[in-house]
């Protein structure tokens, strides 16, 4: 299973950035796929997931500033981030996970950077 993502980049405090993420090879039909995000010295964070039902989950911090969604026929995954803050800077990672094999699988990630 291979994941691609795209869409990171410079941004100024209050813009938007949208991330995508297509998984291919070997998946099956029960999986949740999410953003991770990450910064030098400290854990990868759960940023959003979404489940093939459509469940979605949030980091507080990021609620009410970035939506999830996920396209099941193309396994594809996206995050549109609506006024990005500093904070937000990081190094986003798409994850799939496949519940029925028990196995997770990571993208080589994407940096996002909020600065003036």
């Amino acid at each position: 299973v291979q994941l691609v993502e795209s869409g990171g980049g410079l941004v100024q405090p209050g813009w938007s950035l949208r991330l995508s993420c297509t998984a291919s090879g070997s998946i099956t039909g029960i999986n949740t796929m999410a953003w991770y995000r990450q910064v030098p010295r400290n854990q990868r964070e759960l940023v959003a997931s979404v489940t093939r039902g459509g469940t979605t989950t949030y980091a507080d911090s990021v609620k009410g500033r970035f939506t999830v969604s996920r396209t099941n026929a193309r396994n594809t995954i996206d995050l549109q981030m609506n006024s990005l803050e500093p904070e937000d800077t990081a190094v986003y990672y798409c994850n799939l996970e496949d519940i029925l094999r028990g196995t997770n699988y990571w993208g080589k990630g994407t940096r996002v950077t909020v600065s003036l």
